[in-house]
């Protein structure tokens, strides 16, 4: 994926990260014959961590690509604090896609410069704090890095922004378990406290632990939608794999 297919900018709006943050209503969408996503309906609050979990082909993907504009031939409506998906609401919106974005031959001080030019709400110094804290260099090339440092870089350029919705599709996706440890602690310390963020994930113990609330999308449809709390009441006290196991 190319950096630019990511840069969720433009128009300016002062924002009051409060209230309903995200606002699905009977969403559809079909890609030809195939019904990717079926009348999904969903809102999640301000302050609130949620899990979108499913299998493969759940729509998972298709659901993240219309929050974040870059799907925006669909039925229904998708609201962002309010204002309809568009260059409105890229302003707010910080999105950490499921492959790589940065080009192999960027150095990562030119990241940093990049996500600084292009974000008006892109914190340098803290960007730079969090490198350090995790032992990568400015000097280093995007293609020289290990995969799990890769996807510290990303994550890092993603939580520096101070946005009022984060998407994390599959932040953990091939890392060995001491990064995935690290990947969530970066998001619990660093994510704007006032905004909300929804990760997609198929290692679902990894990140019960962070997660207010959960949805579980099937073929396209919503199956599930709860805090974490009642799902475990509803489920007799299953921890949320089992539940993932049980609905699947």
């Amino acid at each position: 994926m190319k950096i630019y297919n990511i840069i969720l900018f433009m128009n300016y709006k002062t924002w009051s990260f409060d209230g309903i943050c995200l606002e699905v209503k009977n969403l559809s969408k079909n890609f030809g014959n195939i019904n990717a996503l079926n009348n999904v309906s969903f809102n999640i609050n301000s302050g609130e961590i949620v899990g979108l979990l499913g299998p493969n082909g759940s729509g998972k993907t298709t659901l993240i690509k219309i929050i974040t504009g870059l799907i925006n031939n669909y039925e229904g409506n998708v609201l962002v604090y309010g204002s309809k998906v568009g260059t409105t609401t890229k302003k707010c919106t910080a999105y950490l896609p499921d492959g790589n974005f940065i080009p192999p031959s960027w150095s990562v001080f030119r990241c940093i410069s990049y996500f600084a030019d292009f974000f008006d709400d892109f914190d340098k110094t803290k960007s730079i704090s969090l490198l350090k804290d995790c032992d990568i260099s400015l000097n280093s090339q995007f293609k020289t890095l290990s995969k799990g440092t890769k996807e510290k870089l990303q994550l890092i350029l993603t939580l520096s922004r101070k946005a009022g919705l984060y998407i994390f599709d599959e932040p953990i996706a091939g890392v060995d378990p001491v990064a995935r440890d690290l990947i969530f602690k970066l998001i619990l310390e660093n994510y704007n406290k006032d905004a909300s963020v929804l990760i997609s994930t198929h290692l679902i113990s990894s990140v019960e632990s962070i997660l207010s609330s959960a949805v579980f999308i099937k073929y396209g449809e919503i199956i599930e939608f709860d805090s974490i709390t009642n799902l475990k009441d509803r489920f007799d006290g299953k921890d949320l794999e089992s539940i993932f196991k049980e609905l699947f």
